[in-house]
């Protein structure tokens, strides 16, 4: 069995410029690799995915740095699944509950 102490989670937070053309395309060609890695967007420029190692972590922290567009702020939160479990979320003023784990783990 996985221990929730191993079993990671990344979350990536970005602003990055799009007032020109060329800047929108660079932040749409990032969030399209964001979700073609695996990512699920939680918040408009806040994308999240779960990891069954760090070594995982660190593999997708080195595709999310290959992606990064020319300019604006990219941050990558990395913590483990017996943390996240403390996480609060509301929608509205009404409490979400606990988190789901993932259907399915990746193994490889």
């Amino acid at each position: 069995m996985l221990s929730r102490y191993r079993i990671m989670w990344m979350i990536v937070m970005f602003d990055l410029p799009v007032i020109e053309k060329a800047e929108r395309l660079a932040a749409t060609q990032f969030q399209n690799a964001l979700l073609d890695m695996g990512f699920e967007m939680a918040q408009f420029s806040v994308y999240m995915r779960f990891c069954s190692s760090q070594t995982q972590v660190d593999t997708y922290c080195k595709y999310v740095e290959r992606s990064l567009p020319g300019g604006g702020k990219v941050n990558i939160l990395q913590f483990t699944d017996k943390q996240y479990e403390r996480i609060i979320t509301f929608r509205g003023k009404v409490n979400q509950g606990l988190p789901k784990l993932p259907d399915q783990f990746n193994l490889f």
